[in-house]
């Protein structure tokens, strides 16, 4: 069976990205960076937005308020684009242009689970914060995992990671520190029907 980890670069404020801001805010150190290297291989996950916006990337299409890619930026996405890619979308149209990339327009939930229950590797979701929300909500999701970069984007920051979340508990499997500053929290995650009532006896 296949294990799915929901994957988020944070600032701490909870965003996704913030507007004037580059990749990693461009915050990302040697450990990091290094640590990036060292990730097993996955069947990344997404939305269309995102792979609009990635396959973009792919293309050449530089982030907006960048001249060009800066090498860090070119290398992720580099290795994203050898990955094996699942894409769920209605409004996107087969063939997709970018490499190893599968499109389904199949309900998402219902079919990373049987993704899941056939598979044998991991499964990653990229950004995609509507499916993420889906696929926690459907109790489908064995790891979350957030890098926070020490940043706070109150003035710019875009894509608030956990606006229409359910109560969730968290449960830590592993944390670190990268270069000094950049802070790794990874957890088992379950779904609450409400908050806790009362204190424990």
């Amino acid at each position: 069976m296949s294990e799915l980890l929901v994957d988020f670069i944070t600032s701490l404020d909870g965003c996704a990205s913030g507007e004037g801001w580059p990749g990693f805010w461009g915050l990302e150190g040697p450990e990091y960076l290094a640590w990036l290297g060292e990730q097993p291989g996955a069947t990344y996950l997404m939305g269309a937005n995102t792979y609009r916006l990635m396959s973009g990337f792919a293309a050449g299409r530089v982030p907006s308020g960048q001249d060009e890619f800066r090498p860090e930026e070119e290398a992720s996405v580099d290795e994203l684009g050898r990955a094996s890619k699942v894409v769920f979308s209605s409004s996107l149209e087969a063939p997709l242009t970018w490499a190893n990339t599968t499109l389904v327009r199949d309900d998402a939930v219902g079919a990373v689970r049987a993704m899941k229950a056939s598979g044998t590797g991991l499964l990653s979701t990229i950004g995609s914060l509507t499916l993420c929300r889906s696929l926690l909500r459907a109790g489908l999701v064995d790891r979350f995992r957030v890098v926070m970069f020490p940043v706070i984007t109150g003035a710019t920051g875009e894509e608030r990671i956990y606006d229409g979340y359910p109560d969730v508990a968290l449960e830590m499997t592993d944390h670190r520190t990268f270069d000094g500053r950049i802070q790794l929290v990874e957890y088992r995650p379950r779904v609450l029907d409400h908050p806790p009532l009362g204190h424990p006896a």
